[in-house]
C-alpha cells in the first residue's frame, strides 16, 4: 500500500509533553530577558556514527512532522503546568497560543548521512524553535537508529525479504514507530498490526509455538491452521522433531505448501536438511523462513543457505546494539536583536571533550565522482560552490509552520534504497571500519 503518514489515532493527541523541563524555563527566562523573539537558527547533526557503522539513515522526518503540527498547549497540559509550578502565568499564557510558525529543512527522509550532516535546520524565533528540541530528537535518534540496523540487514540479506517482528521486545508505541523505520531501510513487511494500520505497512503472520502445544497432535495443529488459513500458509515446524514435522506438514497442505518456519537450532545446518527433505517430498516451491534472534550478521553468514526470508525482533528494534545516534539539536545562528530585520550572527559552543560545534547556518552536498558514486559529504555556511548547486541534500519541509513536504512511505523507502546504492560497495561491509566517505567543510566567504 502505498501511503502517505495518515494521521490516525495510533498515538497520543499533543506532544507539547515530549520535552525536558528545561525547555520551558529557558523559555520562561527568555521571555523575561526579551530576548525570546530573537531569530534564531537551530541544527541537528550527530559528531559521529555509531562505532563501526559506515553510514547512517534518515528516518522519522515524517513523525517530527506529525509532532510539530500535534504540538499543542491544551487546557489539562496548562492545567499541569500550571499544579506543578513549571512556569509562571504570564509564560502559561504565551504556551497557551503556541504554534510553530518557523521554516524547517532538512535531509528527505530515507537519505545517507554522515558526522555533521545538518540533518534538520530549524529555523523562527528561539521560543518556537526551543521547545521541540526533545521531542524532534527522541523521534530522530530512535527512528534512524532502527532504520540504519534495518538497511544493514538488507544489505546482508541481498534480495531475500525481511520480516519486522520485535514489537514484543519494545514499548508498544516505539513498536510501530520501529516498523516504519524499518520498512524505510529495507524490511518487506511486518508483523505489527498497528503499524500497518498507521502507516500501511504490509502485514504478515500466521502461528506461534503455542498454537501446535494447544492441539493433541502437531498433525492436527496443522491441519487446523491449513483448514483455516489455506496450503499457502506457513507453519512451524520446529516445536518438537524438525524432520517429521516437515515429513507432516507435507502430507496435510501438499507439495502446494507455501512455507515452513525454523526458530531454533543451527539454522544453517537446519536450513539446508529441511530444503533436502522438502524437495524429496515433491514441495520444491516450498520456502524456507528463518527467526531466532537474528542480526545482520547471522543474516550475513546464511547467504549460502537455502533461506527464502528472515525474521528479524530484537536486534532490529533495538538497533542492532546501537539503540540511538547521539544527534543533538544546537544553536548555530542567532539575530543581534529582535528586529526582524536584524542580521544572523553565528553561535557555537567551546567544549573540550568531542563537544564542539560549528556556527553558522549550514547547507549540505554530496559531491560524486565520474562515476556517480558519493566521494565525499561537503558542508558549508557560505555561498554553495557553483559545482555543487545542484547537489545540496536539504529540502524545504516547513514553510511559515505549515508542512509542504509529506511524502508516501513507499517513496521513502524507494529513496533510501538509491542513496543506498550510490554509496561505495565498501558501505555494505559489516565489518568495523570509518564512514564510507568524508565530511569535508567549505569555511565561509561571507556572512550568513
Amino acid at each position: 500500500m502505498d501511503t502517505a503518514d495518515l494521521g490516525l489515532p495510533v498515538d497520543v493527541p499533543s506532544t507539547a509533553l515530549f520535552t525536558d523541563q528545561y525547555e520551558l524555563t529557558m523559555l520562561q527566562a527568555a521571555l523575561r530577558a526579551g530576548t525570546a523573539g530573537r531569530r534564531s537558527v537551530f541544527e541537528v547533526f550527530t559528531r559521529r556514527l555509531p562505532h563501526g557503522r559506515r553510514y547512517g539513515v534518515v528516518a522519522g522526518t515524517g513523525r517530527v512532522l506529525d509532532a510539530v503540527e500535534n504540538f499543542r498547549f491544551d487546557a489539562g497540559v496548562l492545567g499541569f503546568l500550571r499544579e506543578r509550578q513549571i512556569v509562571d502565568e504570564e509564560t502559561l499564557q504565551w504556551l497557551s497560543g503556541y504554534r510553530f510558525g518557523g521554516d524547517i529543512w532538512g535531509y528527505p527522509e530515507g537519505e545517507v548521512y554522515f558526522p555533521g550532516s545538518p540533518l534538520m535546520r530549524v529555523e523562527g524565533t528561539f521560543a518556537e524553535c526551543v521547545l521541540l528540541e526533545t521531542v524532534i530528537l527522541s523521534i530522530l535518534n530512535h527512528d534512524s537508529a532502527i532504520a540504519a540496523a534495518a538497511s544493514r540487514m538488507a544489505s546482508a540479506a541481498g534480495r531475500r525479504p525481511l520480516i519486522e517482528m520485535g514489537a514484543r521486545r519494545t514499548h508498544e508505541l516505539s513498536a510501530v514507530a520501529a516498523a516504519r523505520a524499518a520498512y524505510i531501510g529495507g524490511f518487506a513487511t511486518t508483523s505489527d498490526l498497528a503499524a500497518g494500520f498507521r502507516y500501511g505497512i504490509p502485514t504478515v503472520g500466521t502461528s506461534a509455538h503455542a498454537f501446535t502445544l494447544l492441539h493433541d497432535r502437531e498433525r492436527d495443529a496443522f491441519r487446523a491452521q491449513v483448514d483455516s488459513l489455506g496450503r499457502g500458509t506457513t507453519l512451524l515446524v520446529d516445536t518438537y522433531d524438525v524432520a517429521e514435522a516437515v515429513r507432516t506438514a507435507v502430507e496435510v497442505a501438499g507439495p502446494e505448501l507455501g512455507a515452513v518456519r525454523i526458530d531454533s537450532g543451527d539454522l544453517l545446518l537446519v536450513a539446508h536438511r529441511v530444503r533436502q527433505q522438502l524437495d524429496e517430498l515433491g514441495a520444491v516451491d516450498t520456502k524456507i523462513v528463518v527467526t531466532s534472534d537474528l542480526d545482520e550478521y547471522a543474516i550475513a553468514s546464511l547467504a549460502a543457505a537455502p533461506v527464502d526470508a528472515y525474521g528479524v525482533g530484537t536486534q532490529l528494534v533495538t538497533g542492532s546494539g546501537h539503540p540511538t545516534c547521539s544527534m543533538v539539536y544546537k544553536l548555530v545562528a542567532r539575530a543581534e536583536s529582535g528586529d526582524p530585520r536584524a542580521p544572523l550572527v553565528p553561535v557555537a559552543k567551546r567544549s573540550t571533550g568531542g563537544k564542539t560545534s560549528i556556527g553558522g547556518r549550514k547547507w549540505a552536498a554530496r559531491r560524486l565522482d565520474p562515476d556517480g558514486v558519493a566521494e565525499a559529504e561537503i558542508i558549508g555556511t557560505g555561498p554553495v560552490p557553483a559545482d555543487l548547486a545542484d547537489r545540496q541534500l536539504l529540502v524545504e519541509l516547513v514553510k511559515g509552520g505549515e508542512v509542504v513536504a509529506r511524502e508516501p512511505l513507499d517513496v521513502v523507502r524507494d529513496r533510501h534504497a538509491a542513496a543506498r546504492a550510490n554509496l561505495p560497495l565498501s558501505a555494505t561491509q559489516l565489518s568495523r571500519g570509518e564512514p564510507v566517505i568524508p565530511t569535508e567543510y567549505v569555511p565561509a566567504r561571507s556572512g550568513n
